[in-house]
């Protein structure tokens, strides 16, 4: 890749550049390619999360786009571990649910809403980099595959703002997680050269994938001004400081991790281990502590069988001690 053809990071663009409607068809690019159908953003909303302090600029940021049907779309960026994730995306989809109503209005006002959250972070076990999670209904006793509506019979559920039938999908909000680290495929797909660019920030020159053409345009390294790029190579430093800070604490706790287990395996070793452990590095120090208490267990049962008066070869045989070894029991 030359320097001509550097583009800037989407959780930078996102953040200084995306939210500016003149170049909202980077964002609607990206929409598009994950909900399978053309939009067209006609408003972006400021968010909560959107700060410019240097200390924010490894925090998430979002934001909240409306489009041509009044349907809402909430984009957000996370680059660091958040524990209550799940309850954090929860919050914003139904803070911008209960945004849309006010006291006294038909609930039928109500847009559905779109949660896109690009996490730059490892997160989960599953082997794909891109989720999609929507609410169904499911029968508990006839096991039918999902709730539907008869327009005949359910006509007291029709919506009095839409005049129509509404099925539940057409309400619940629908979320999007992209694993940005999980992505190692070459890119073939739409969704797989969105990817390519949130990972290494990658553009084909051939592109035709929505969104990203228009990036080329709008998110070229070398269109910057000068201060924009040192502003841009300052925040990339500062996300780079980060994530080593935050494997340096990992691996230090492994460290200590595995430092505690051996001490207290070597003393289960002893006793020939107990039922419960602790997690992941104190396993592993605990399993190494338990080879040497059995080591020296078995180095017990070797006395004890000379003190009986086996010979050299018989112990030997049973430990699997060298005769040196046993000799200088």
């Amino acid at each position: 890749m030359t320097e001509n053809s550097r583009y800037v990071r989407f959780d930078w663009a996102i953040k200084r550049i995306l939210r500016d409607k003149a170049n909202k068809e980077v964002l609607e690019g990206l929409i598009t390619v994950l909900l399978g159908e053309s939009l067209t953003i006609t408003e972006i909303l400021e968010s909560e999360g959107n700060q410019d302090a240097r200390e924010d600029k490894t925090n998430r940021v979002d934001v909240k786009a409306k489009t041509s049907k009044g349907e809402y779309v909430i984009v957000e960026v996370q680059l660091t571990k958040e524990r209550d994730f799940f309850q954090r995306i929860l919050f914003g989809t139904a803070k911008s649910i209960t945004d849309q109503i006010g006291i006294g209005q038909d609930y039928g006002v109500i847009k559905k809403i779109y949660s896109i959250n690009i996490l730059y972070f490892d997160f989960g076990y599953g082997d794909d980099y891109a989720y999609h999670g929507v609410t169904t209904f499911h029968g508990m006793t006839k096991k039918d595959s999902v709730l539907r509506y008869n327009n005949e019979k359910e006509e007291r559920y029709i919506s009095e703002s839409t005049k129509r039938i509404t099925h539940p999908r057409e309400v619940f909000p629908e979320y999007f997680l992209l694993l940005v680290n999980h992505f190692n495929e070459v890119a073939k797909t739409p969704i797989e050269e969105w990817m390519e660019y949130l990972k290494d920030a990658v553009i084909r020159d051939d592109t035709t994938t929505p969104g990203l053409q228009a990036a080329r345009e709008k998110l070229a390294y070398m269109s910057m001004t000068e201060k924009e790029r040192r502003a841009y190579e300052d925040y990339m430093i500062s996300v780079h400081a980060a994530r080593d800070a935050w494997e340096t604490l990992r691996d230090e706790s492994r460290a200590e991790g595995l430092a505690e287990g051996f001490a207290e395996g070597r003393e289960e070793g002893r006793k020939e281990g107990r039922k419960e452990g602790r997690a992941v590095g104190l396993a592993e120090g605990r399993e190494e502590g338990r080879a040497v208490g059995l080591a020296e267990a078995n180095l017990d049962h070797a006395r004890k069988m000379k003190a009986m008066g086996l010979t050299e070869d018989v112990i030997a045989q049973v430990t699997g001690l060298t005769d040196e070894e046993i000799r200088s029991l």
